[in-house]
């Protein structure tokens, strides 16, 4: 996974960018008509039942618009609120306030929605020992903060990105000329390298799991659309050789089922890419 600076890093773009795209060359209507010294407060008001998520970077928000303003939190991330719940109050230059209200809105309702997903299917997990991973099907520009909620709703990271786990998939295995052959690239690639990565190898049946066990050094491997019987098979074979995970087409109705198995993990997109935004408004007072 990406280190804790790579991390900051990538908020702190991600902040400045948002700003950049909403607020241009100025908010033109806070200075058509609110005086530059008006001072305001409002209230992140909840309008819909779930789990809040977003507290956090909201707060870098409004520090990177305005560091005077300032913000009295009511409710952490990770706790579960209902309409009508007020998340925190935010006081300070009504145009600053103004300034950060739509970049604070977006994020936090979407980082809100992946939560909330997040912990439905870690609920749904619950009595077993298989946890949920997000994956790279993340809006672009927004990784960093969707898989924040992925945490904050329960669910653990998958890699960040390209550069921070090999995970050697089926166009990967098939251009390199076979699964035996794109292991042992890989493995002499990093070391050539210097570099330190865990390696996911893909498999899309039992054969190529059989195989993938005959190279030393993989991680974990991807047990991919793969049905429940198959699945419980590979498990078997595996063993504790290494992780295994389950990924495609796994929905809430399947997840239990695939847990049951005895994968270690369970990768879904769902989490970061098939989420309807949670209703927050920021409101005067």
């Amino acid at each position: 996974m990406i280190s804790e600076a790579q991390f900051q890093n990538e908020l702190n773009t991600l902040i400045a960018n948002a700003i950049r795209e909403d607020l241009g060359s100025g908010d033109y209507s806070s200075l058509a008509c609110i005086p530059a010294d008006a001072q305001g407060k409002a209230k992140l008001l909840v309008k819909e039942d779930g789990i809040i998520a977003g507290v956090a970077f909201a707060k870098l928000i409004f520090e990177y618009v305005d560091p005077k303003m300032q913000i009295e939190t009511f409710i952490e991330d990770g706790t579960a609120v209902k309409k009508g719940d007020v998340v925190f109050h935010v006081s300070g230059s009504s145009q600053s306030i103004l300034k950060s209200e739509r970049v604070v809105l977006n994020t936090m309702q979407r980082m809100s929605a992946i939560a909330t997903k997040t912990n439905s299917f870690v609920q749904l997990l619950k009595g077993t020992n298989t946890k949920i991973l997000d994956t790279r099907k993340t809006t672009p520009g927004f990784r960093v903060a969707e898989k924040w909620a992925v945490k904050i709703g329960g669910g653990e990271n998958h890699r960040f990105a390209l550069y921070d786990m090999i995970m050697l998939k089926d166009n990967h295995i098939d251009f390199a000329g076979g699964i035996t052959l794109a292991i042992a690239k890989t493995q002499a690639y990093l070391k050539e390298n210097n570099l330190d990565l865990k390696i996911i190898v893909e498999a899309r049946n039992l054969v190529e799991i059989q195989e993938i066990l005959k190279s030393e050094g993989v991680h974990r491997i991807l047990i991919d659309n793969f049905n429940y019987e198959d699945t419980k098979a590979a498990v078997a074979l595996i063993g504790d050789k290494c992780q295994t995970e389950s990924s495609g087409n796994i929905n809430e109705d399947t997840m239990r089922f695939y847990a049951e198995c005895g994968v270690n993990y369970i990768s879904s997109g769902a989490l970061t890419h098939s989420v309807y935004n949670m209703d927050l408004s920021l409101k005067a007072i």
